[in-house]
């Protein structure tokens, strides 16, 4: 929105209009009864707090990491980015942090904003459907419903997530011959509504199977739309061919100068066979490493040690991902082995409360939490650690105790969290008391 030349009334009612009154509040200095006034008021974007928690280091005994060290400051920010880190101290006009920690922003690197039941009447999963194919076929007569409310929707997903400390999602989007590109259409105006508070990456996905759905023209369509990475979905399971499908998927990708995120659900031999031809066609086109990502990747736990230690080694050097929404049960995926041959590993929250699961409270936090119990990560050092995988490998101290965010020239994407310190956040799934995205506060419950 634009506000030059605008009176502050004027950018009241707009703003209000828009974004609601939470956001206002934190954008424009001063006390409420100055803000009704009705006098101009000139808006800047300088944002000072105090009372704010920072990490500082660890305490240590002979043995291990004890406790982390915190103390309070002075956070000036200016043009959405962290101008300085002062001492603490009373400053005209600041925000009072009362105390609270101040935590990197969550990022979810997994969920399909454009499809959901949030924001409507209740809605549970039902047992019909066993099988990704099922789901395909639900789907293909769900998706025109869905359609009609799929932006209310996602802007309804898009504050619940900020609730929970996000500011950022990375989502797939239906693109196949039901929704054609209509659902890639009706999250953009989602999107330009929320881009003052909330970021995103696109991943064009042809949910109903690349070729089974014929869907290649529409994906080519798409890679040429505002949309970052080309995105796939079990190429032998579902389309048949593992090299038919990635050749085309990786070569859409050159094409357009994409990443690459694929949904990989398979196990098994099939499940495998896509790893390592993806791998190679990356070694193929050195341009795609670091773009390009593996979504679930189930195969990874089920294989033997010996295999599972070449693949970790083929990934690391091609610097292809891993997205895990961290599942649980009788599969556990190998996430400290990934991080142990230094494989990006992110999550995300994947489906939250839609027609493939009724599961899902949009919280990055608690995926850490999670991670943390999965494998049972309960020491201080190591619970400070899980907090990597919610805030895209972000943390507020490095494996020694140094400071290493934030600093000034960050930008200011954090949280307020009724947490001491990261690891009691991790351990009991603590309260996000206000969310900054760029200086801006966009969620608040203090």
């Amino acid at each position: 929105m634009n506000t030059d030349g605008l009176t502050r009334k004027k950018f009241i009612k707009q703003t209000m209009n828009v974004m609601g009154y939470g956001l206002l509040s934190s954008t424009l200095p001063g006390t409420l009864s100055a803000m009704e006034t009705g006098a101009d008021y000139k808006i800047t974007d300088r944002l000072v707090l105090k009372n704010v928690r920072l990490e500082t280091g660890f305490t240590k005994d002979d043995f291990e990491v004890t406790g982390t060290k915190t103390e309070l400051y002075v956070i000036i920010i200016e043009n959405g980015k962290i101008k300085e880190i002062a001492p603490n101290g009373n400053i005209a006009g600041t925000i009072d942090a009362k105390g609270y920690l101040m935590l990197p922003a969550m990022k979810d690197m997994h969920i399909h904003l454009d499809k959901t039941y949030y924001g409507g009447p209740w809605k549970a999963h039902s047992k019909r459907q066993r099988s990704v194919k099922d789901m395909i076929a639900l789907e293909e007569k769900i998706i025109p419903e869905l359609l009609k409310k799929s932006t209310e929707h996602a802007e309804r997903i898009i504050e619940l997530l900020q609730s929970k400390g996000s500011d950022f999602a990375r989502s797939h989007v239906n693109i196949e011959p039901t929704s054609q590109l209509n659902s890639l259409k009706n999250l953009y105006k989602a999107i330009e509504r929320k881009k003052d508070g909330f970021g995103t990456e696109l991943v064009a996905f042809p949910q109903h199977g690349l070729f089974k759905s014929k869907s290649e023209s529409l994906m080519k369509e798409a890679a040429q739309m505002d949309i970052n990475f080309i995105g796939g979905l079990d190429p032998y399971s579902i389309d048949g061919s593992v090299e038919k499908s990635l050749d085309f998927t990786v070569q859409l990708a050159l094409d357009y100068h994409r990443g690459i995120d694929i949904h990989l659900h398979e196990s098994g031999e099939s499940g495998l066979k896509a790893v390592q031809y993806l791998i190679n066609k990356v070694n193929e086109n050195p341009v795609l490493k670091g773009k390009t990502f593996l979504s679930h990747c189930f195969v990874l736990g089920s294989l033997s040690e010996k295999t599972l230690k070449d693949t970790c080694e083929q990934l690391a050097a091609a610097k292809i991902g891993i997205i895990s929404t961290i599942p649980f049960g009788r599969l556990i995926m190998p996430i400290p082995t990934l991080y142990q041959y230094g494989i990006k590993v992110m999550t995300g929250t994947d489906s939250v409360v839609d027609h493939w699961s009724p599961f899902g409270t949009g919280s990055m936090l608690q995926k850490a939490n999670l991670m943390a119990q999965l494998y049972g990560y309960s020491s201080e050092l190591e619970l400070s650690r899980c907090l990597r995988i919610a805030t895209n490998d972000i943390l507020p101290l490095d494996q020694g105790g140094n400071q290493q965010w934030p600093k000034a020239g960050d930008q200011a994407n954090f949280n307020l969290i009724d947490a001491s310190c990261s690891a009691e956040a991790v351990a009991r799934n603590s309260d996000i008391k206000a969310l900054y995205h760029n200086g801006r506060r966009v969620f608040s419950q203090v």
